[in-house]
């Protein structure tokens, strides 16, 4: 009621009662009601305004009571009250309308806060839903949407439905309304489906329809001239409703998908060039806001990008950033209504031009600006600081008191892009590195959970990762290079790198191969000087810049670099090409981009995989411009090049240098938190970059550069915990560097890998090297590959660094000395003196102090080692040294014996086991022979190599020493390997000097002095040395007359060796078994030397198979004697069969032309060779021995009879050396290399004389008769005897005979007397076969035989018939018949004239052997009538002579009659006549001695073939020749004495 009077003072105490009433909510609806229906009265009477609002205010804000159509009333009263005239009042009003509407809202949030537990069904909605159904809303619910609903129709400018009365609005206020609801009460449209409805179908067409005049207007489009202007966008609206754009996106953009696009399409249009200034600039702040929110831009790549129909709404927000940053580039200043400037796709000739044209626009000026600013081809444009990094804090957009555009002033619209770059690039970038490391932290932990399964990751989430990424990389890379080319700002550089540099390790984590090279490759081409020739850049660049993005119809390119750079120079140097070019200028920003490099290096490696090769191949080049030079341990250092003062650098790059090259040093110091894979990328980069270095290196001298070389370096020095993983391919690539022909290049690739290998050696690794063979093998392997390089400056490295190791690691090599010893051996002659030099004090160094250190397998390495340092020819120094050397390590091995041998026969079992294992057999040099021993052997065999060296001082100091050290330390060995040194050292070095001498010191080890030979025998000096005179020195100390090899002090050492240490006694003392052992040993020896010297060569095809000297055979013959009285006392038939073995051996061996002069005699003289002499004197001195000897040893002389008649053989049958071809002495030719066989026949005589003589002395002896020693000799003879003219000596079958009669004479009288036992049956039938052999030889007598001989050869034959007449034949019952019966049938066969028919008449007489004939017939005879016959047996022998007698005579004759008859008048052959002559004599003679025999002796047989001649005979009486004729008369008469009248027998007592 006091209101009702309309009295300001009254209305106003009553307001405040009212208010004081309200704020204590005793207010009911109804008065609520009517307090607003009397405000109501008031307004409309203008009265107390500002009180009224307050009074409003209280009401709505105290309490809930105000409702629906009273709420709509008190809200319309506010804005009724907006729109007086006073400016104040206005204003109060809209604040009270935004407090109202926010109330209204707030009453809704309470409201759903109080029904929260409560669950309604909510009423189907209708398919066609009304603005009125709104009766599923509480009560505040339905008030917030009926006001909601009216602002919209409100903005829209059509009639409101619940707010009555309303008489005017206006759109800035009512979309300012709007954005205020949407920004504080999100909730309430996300929660109710009415309110996400209105926002759909109300607000979202409401801004679009609002936003078309600013789509349809083009910026100078419109003129006068044209008929239908078109609507101008308006400031406040447009930037009002970019704002309610940036609140919808923000808050509702998961219910507005669709709108959102279209929204989002739109503000990329405002960015388009031909749109206002102050457009754009509205729409880019709004972009900036985006770009603040990297969730969202998540969501939209997600809901677009991804999509398939979809516009790419992120890729073009980013996209269109890029290109408004270009065309301000482009368009010169905002003021210009014409579009005027280059074209956006700088190409690079016209780069080129405007860099030509110089740097005339101010650039000097420019320069010196401290404007932050950016610059490009002539436009600058200022930067200035627009936001807080991370939030978009907007001007344009907050300007709502504004109704004109502002004026926006230059480089404003630059800024707020630059930082919505800056900030997308770093929102996108930790967003996705936060969410990678939470799922990398999930996969550890499910890791440690399930450490059996594979972690999977979601694949959602990478793929959005990867999609945001790809569709961004190339809108902000063409951004980012073209503000880093401009930028003239250090900050705003540092900015733009960081963009680069997190883009690229964020593709790099995602895998991303494509963007990250490209992001690198900027900051690469931005560190090198323009336009600089690089080929790893370029070509990437090339695909990257082939890419233009066209952004509805704007085309975007990558632009090039803008030559024209106002930037501070710091330095000039040379560029790194094959080709000379200038020089080069590097600028503070290049500089600035390295360090950004070399940061991204540092920190990124681990994602850089094969861009490792673009950042090495750019940091290089810049070293390279700087001048820095690598120095220790591979860090770069600044140094000035070789060539000279064309490196210029500022003091303040100067400063900069340690620092760059200590970031460069420390960055490959962080290869170590590499991962494995990551390290490998490093490396193959490092390794293709030298490789590209060492290309530009070929065919010039120019320094090279060495920045690969030295990283490698760096990068395994620091790696050496893992140093297996990298070893290879980094030695290998630096091996493959040491090889290069720039010897500035190969100095450094071995320096580097030297060092690798010292400190890979050095390092403590874990299990220590000791342990980790293979990796200690690893290690060194590479240096023994430096052994394959040929530079002589290479090799030097390689030893001088074996030499440090060896001082510094020596103790702990192990397994690695046979490579480090590998190294030290592998010098060759063409290596000139100082790498031997090098390489023989480090093998000094070895002998001296690690012999003990290295496993006892190496040993023998040493060895071999030390040998060829002997075998040099370079310096003879060297070579005595390493001699001595080799003396020494004998020393050693005398020392630490025992250990040596336990170790190695640990290692033998070893070996022994894994041979088996694999099933092989176990192959090492000198096998039989247990291991220790087989070490001293290779010592030996060095030792006997040198021997033949052609040097003489070391041939002398070799041989000296091999002697020396079998003198002192040869006891050590086992027995069996005696015999493998004195034959596999020393005989078989294949050299006659080197055998020889072994021998000699065999000899004089076993105090044996050589027989001395007859000094007066031709070519003896030679014969003891079997080689040619080539090699007889005449510097050497022998003389004329004596071998070259032992020379006196060789012969004076080893006498004093062997009285100082070698424990065998004198002959003379027989002292203990352990002493007759040694002795057994070195017969051992000796046979076995024996055996392999004399064994014949298998094959034809061994055309080289060692063949030994005579002088080498004569002497191992030798020792025999000398040696024997050592062992006779246990000598056995098994021995002595050895030696025959030996014996016959050494006697067949062959000699070679060449020194056939000196050995064998002119082939005419029967003169003994001295071998084949001291082959007999071993015999003599066996037999000797045993005729002294006891008993036992008798049962030798049969294997020493057998022995001396194999060599009796030789006489015709020389014996054959293997398969080898020799040829008689007379056809060799001397100049080749042929073999001649010996004249073997004064040998088999003489040992024949021996045979005869000791038979002489053993006939009786028992083991003679039992082994039947005369069958043997007799068998032996026969061959000899049989040939008779056939043999290749006269003498021989004469001394043959002569040596059978001898042997008979003594022989047969013992065999009668074993006639018994029958021991000697065999022999008989043999010595029948000798005889028919002898006399009846198939051989013919030479045509030359002079009668006299012929008649000597006959006495011969006599003598022999004599002996059969004087000792067998009387003997007959002592010996078995078929013998006799063999001997008669042979007289019988002598008797009758057997010659050959090619005599002449005249000698015929002489030539029919009448003589032997006689004797043979006389002999017959005599024993047909033995008057006394005291046994059956001589009977028997007589009968059967005389019937052999009688039957030959019967056939002689017969023959004479038929050959008379035929013959007519010719004269028969003299030779028939004479036997029949000689027949007719036999019979008178034999007719004779029967009448003197008693009757009773002649047997009745004989009787009648003896009267059976008669008719024979008197066949014969026609013959024509008188000396038959009175042979004939001779023969008849006797035959008058038997005829006598036949007795007459009485039968039965008749007549």
């Amino acid at each position: 009621m006091g209101c009702g009077t309309k009295e300001p003072k009254i209305t106003q105490l009553c307001l405040a009662a009212i208010q004081r009433l309200m704020s204590h909510e005793v207010v009911s609806e109804a008065a609520a009601g009517n307090i607003i229906n009397m405000l109501w009265q008031l307004m409309e009477n203008g009265l107390e305004e500002l009180k009224l609002l307050q009074t409003v205010l209280v009401l709505l804000t105290t309490n809930t009571v105000v409702h629906d159509e009273v709420l709509s009333k008190a809200i319309v009263l506010c804005f009724r009250l907006h729109f007086t005239k006073d400016n104040i009042t206005n204003n109060t009003a809209a604040a009270t309308v935004r407090q109202v509407v926010t109330v209204v809202f707030e009453r809704m949030v309470a409201e759903d806060e109080r029904f929260k537990g409560i669950v309604e069904q909510p009423p189907p909605v209708q398919g066609n839903t009304n603005r009125r159904s709104v009766s599923t809303l509480r009560p505040s619910a339905k008030d917030a949407y009926m006001l909601f609903q009216d602002l919209c129709q409100l903005v829209n400018a059509d009639a409101p439905y619940w707010l009555v009365g309303m008489t005017e609005m206006t759109r800035t206020f009512g979309l300012e309304l709007l954005e205020s609801v949407l920004n504080d009460f999100p909730g309430v449209f996300l929660q109710h489906q009415e309110f996400s409805f209105l926002l759909k179908e109300r607000v979202c067409p409401l801004v679009i329809k609002l936003f078309s005049p600013n789509i349809k207007f083009r910026q100078g489009s419109s003129s006068a001239a044209s008929p239908a202007p078109v609507e101008k966008p308006y400031f406040p609206i447009c930037m009002r409703l970019l704002r309610v754009v940036s609140v919808l996106i923000k808050h509702f953009y998961s219910l507005l998908v669709t709108e959102c696009e279209i929204f989002l399409s739109l503000l990329v249009k405002f960015l388009d060039g031909e749109k206002p200034q102050w457009l754009r600039a509205v729409a880019v702040e709004s972009v900036h806001r985006l770009c603040v929110q990297p969730h969202l831009l998540r969501s939209f790549c997600q809901s677009y990008d991804m999509k398939q129909h979809s516009t790419k709404v992120f890729r073009d927000i980013v996209n269109a950033l890029g290109s408004f940053i270009q065309s301000l580039f482009i368009v010169p200043n905002a003021g210009n209504t014409a579009a005027i400037g280059a074209p956006a796709g700088g190409s690079g000739s016209g780069a080129q031009g405007t860099a030509q044209g110089g740097p005339g626009t101010g650039g000097v000026s420019g320069s010196l600006t401290t404007q932050a600013a950016f610059e490009y081809r002539g436009t600058w444009i200022p930067l200035m600081t627009v936001s807080v990094q991370g939030s978009a804090k907007a001007t344009y957009l907050e300007m709502l008191d504004k109704v004109e555009p502002p004026s926006i002033p230059e480089g404003y619209a630059m800024s707020v892009a630059f930082s919505a770059l800056l900030d997308l690039v770093r929102g996108i970038t930790t967003m996705i590195e936060r969410e990678l490391a939470t799922e990398e932290e999930a996969a550890a932990e499910f890791r440690e959970t399930h450490p059996d399964k594979e972690w999977q990751p979601q694949p959602g989430a990478h793929l959005v990762w990867e999609e945001m990424v790809s569709a961004c990389w190339c809108g902000l890379l063409a951004a980012l290079s073209l503000l880093l080319d401009a930028s003239t700002d250090e900050t705003a550089t540092e900015n733009i790198l960081k963009a680069e540099l997190t883009m690229a390790s964020l593709c790099g984590r995602l895998s991303l191969v494509t963007p990250r090279d490209a992001f690198i490759t900027a900051i690469c081409k931005a560190s090198l000087p323009p336009h600089y020739a690089l080929t790893v850049l370029s070509c990437n660049a090339a695909n990257l810049s082939s890419k233009a993005y066209s952004i509805q119809g704007q085309s975007v390119q990558i632009i090039s670099p803008s030559s024209e750079s106002h930037q501070q120079v710091v330095a000039v140097g040379q560029p790194l090409t094959a080709q000379p070019q200038g020089t080069v200028v590097l600028t503070a920003k290049n500089i600035q981009c390295m360090r950004t490099l070399l940061n991204l290096a540092h920190c990124h490696g681990a994602v850089l995989g094969t861009s490792w090769q673009l950042v090495l191949a750019t940091l290089q080049h810049l070293v390279w411009i700087l001048g820095l030079k690598p120095g220790l341990g591979g860090a770069l250092k600044p140094g000035r090049a070789v060539e000279g003062p064309s490196t210029v650098l500022t003091t303040a790059v100067m400063t900069d240098l340690p620092v760059i090259s200590n970031i460069l040093s420390r960055l490959f110091e962080s290869s170590q938190y590499l991962d494995d894979v990551s390290l490998h990328h490093l490396i193959n980069a490092l390794c293709s970059l030298s490789l590209e270095a060492m290309e530009m290196a070929y065919g010039n001298n120019k320094e090279p550069s060495l920045f690969a070389v030295a990283k490698l370096l760096e990068t395994g020095l620091v790696n050496m915990d893992r140093i297996e993983i990298l070893w290879r391919p980094l030695t290998g690539h630096l091996l493959e560097v040491c090889q290069h022909p720039n010897s500035r290049m190969r100095e450094w690739g071995a320096e580097a890998l030297t060092a690798l290998i010292k400190a890979g050696l050095a390092y403590k690794h874990d299990p220590p090297l000791a342990q980790n063979q293979r990796l200690q093998l690893l290690l060194l392997n590479p240096l023994k590959e430096l052994s394959n390089v040929l530079h002589a400056d290479i090799r030097q490295k390689q030893l001088e660094s074996v030499l440090q190791i060896l001082q510094s690691q020596g103790d702990s090599l192990g397994p690695g000395w046979p490579l480090v010893l590998g190294v030290i051996g592998a010098i060759r002659n063409d290596q000139g003196e100082s790498l031997i030099r090098t390489a023989f004090q480090c093998l000094q160094l070895v002998v001296t102090d690690f012999l003990p250190t290295m496993p006892c397998t190496c040993l023998q390495i040493v060895v071999d080692v030390a040998g060829s340092f002997g075998l040099q020819n370079q310096e003879l120094n060297i070579s005595l040294t390493s001699i001595g050397l080799l003396w020494n390590i004998s020393d050693y091995f005398f020392q630490r014996g025992d250990a040596i041998t336990e170790e190695l026969e640990r290692e033998e079992e070893a070996l022994q086991k894994q041979a088996q294992e694999k099933g092989e057999t176990l192959n090492r040099p000198f096998h039989p022979a247990p291991p220790f021993d087989c070490l001293w052997l290779c010592l030996y065999a060095k030792l006997g190599e040198l021997c033949v060296d052609p040097r003489p001082a070391v041939r002398k100091s070799a041989g000296q020493t091999l002697f020396s050290t079998i003198a002192a330390h040869g006891t050590l060995l086992q027995q069996p390997t005696w015999h493998i040194v004195v034959w596999k050292s020393a005989a078989l070095s294949k050299n006659n000097e080197v055998s020889l001498a072994a021998l000699k010191s065999f000899q004089e080890i076993l105090q044996i002095v050589t027989p001395v030979k007859d000094s007066d025998k031709a070519g003896d000096a030679f014969a003891a040395m079997g080689v040619p005179p080539v090699l007889i020195d005449p510097l050497s100390a022998s003389g004329p007359g004596r071998p070259l090899i032992r020379s006196d002090s060789l012969v004076e050492r080893l006498t004093r060796y062997n009285g100082a240490e070698l424990q065998a006694p004198p002959p003379g003392e027989e002292s203990a078994l352990e002493d007759s052992a040694l002795w057994w040993s070195a017969w051992n020896t000796w046979y076995r030397t024996g055996t392999d010297s004399t064994r014949p060569p298998s094959g034809v095809t061994e055309k080289l198979s060692f063949i030994p000297s005579q002088p080498f055979l004569t002497a191992l013959i030798q020792i025999f004697p000398a040696l024997y009285q050592h062992i006779k006392a246990n000598f056995s038939m098994e021995d002595l069969k050895k030696l025959g073995v030996i014996l016959h051996g050494a006697v067949s061996v062959p000699i070679s032309s060449d020194a056939s002069p000196f050995i064998l005699p002119s082939y005419t003289e029967a003169v003994l060779t001295s071998l084949q002499e001291a082959v007999l004197t071993a015999l003599d001195v066996l037999q000797k021995a045993i005729c002294v000897g006891p008993e036992n040893l008798q049962v030798m002389y049969p294997a020493i009879f057998e022995q001396l008649l194999l060599f009796v053989e030789f006489s015709c049958k020389p014996p054959q050396y293997g398969r080898m071809e020799t040829k008689h002495v007379a056809n060799a030719k001397y100049n080749q290399a042929e073999w001649v066989a010996l004249n073997y026949v004064p040998f088999a005589e003489r040992s024949l004389e021996v045979v005869v003589d000791l038979y002489h002395k053993t006939a009786c002896h028992k083991a003679v008769i039992n082994e039947k020693v005369l069958q043997n000799i007799i068998k032996t003879l026969r061959m000899p005897l049989g040939l008779k003219y056939a043999c290749p000596s006269e003498s021989t079958w004469k001394l043959a005979v002569s040596s059978l009669l001898k042997v008979l004479s003594i022989g047969l009288p013992v065999a009668r007397q074993h006639a018994s036992s029958g021991k000697f049956d065999t022999m008989w039938p043999e010595l029948a076969n000798a005889f028919e052999d002898f006399l009846f030889t198939k051989s013919t007598p030479p045509d030359n035989l002079s009668i006299q001989e012929f008649q000597k050869n006959e006495a011969v034959d006599v003598e022999v018939v004599q002996l059969i007449s004087t000792e067998i034949l009387p003997f007959a019952n002592f010996i078995p018949k078929d013998f006799v019966g063999q001997i008669m049938t042979m007289l019988n066969k002598g008797s009758i004239h057997s010659q050959s028919p090619s005599f002449t008449e005249a000698e015929i007489d002489v030539r029919m052997r009448e003589e032997f004939s006689k004797v043979c017939f006389e002999t017959l005879l005599q024993f047909s009538f033995s008057n006394k016959v005291s046994t059956p047996q001589e009977g028997y022998i007589s009968r059967m002579a005389l019937s052999v007698l009688l039957k030959r005579s019967q056939d002689v004759l017969r023959r004479y009659v038929e050959d008379e008859r035929l013959s007519g008048r010719c004269p028969l052959p003299r030779q028939q006549v004479t036997e029949i002559i000689f027949v007719l004599k036999a019979i008178s003679t034999l007719m004779d001695s029967l009448k003197k025999t008693q009757p009773e002796n002649v047997d009745g047989n004989t009787w009648a073939q003896v009267i059976a001649l008669y008719p024979t005979l008197v066949e014969c009486i026609t013959c024509s020749s008188s000396e038959v004729s009175s042979a004939l008369k001779e023969a008849l008469g006797p035959f008058k004495d038997f005829m006598q009248p036949p007795i007459s027998r009485v039968q039965n007592g008749e007549s």
